[in-house]
């Protein structure tokens, strides 16, 4: 993956459902302290069993999602975000993602998380 420091735009976030229906001033400061980064077919993202450090949101491609033991979970598309199980419950990652096509992604830290999403992810 290679960071451009290119951070994401307020109308990329719009088209997150999870994101979505968040006040503009909200979606303004999340949109300037994410982290576009554009991953390569092949390119993982995150490795399971890894510490979680990010959260991400896909904006463009497929990625796909594998468990240890379990195979292939599921295909994210733009739209779908992950990372967000180690960073909101304090445990390794669940799962690894891997590019399947050309992708961009947008990624936050720790600290962004728990300041801006975490709430969103309360009643999970």
């Amino acid at each position: 993956m290679s960071p451009r420091h290119v951070p994401a735009t307020v109308h990329e976030l719009t088209r997150v459902s999870l994101l979505s229906g968040l006040p503009g001033e909200h979606l303004s400061r999340l949109a300037a302290r994410l982290e576009r980064e554009e991953v390569e077919p092949g390119a993982t993202v995150i490795r399971q069993g890894e510490p979680g450090d990010r959260f991400y949101v896909v904006l463009s491609g497929m990625l796909n999602v594998t468990q240890e033991g379990l195979g292939d979970r599921r295909v994210l598309r733009p739209g779908d975000v992950f990372g967000e199980v180690a960073l909101a419950m304090g445990i390794p990652r669940t799962a690894s993602v891997r590019a399947i096509t050309p992708a961009v992604v947008a990624s936050c830290d720790r600290a962004t998380f728990d300041e801006l999403l975490r709430p969103l992810f309360a009643d999970e």
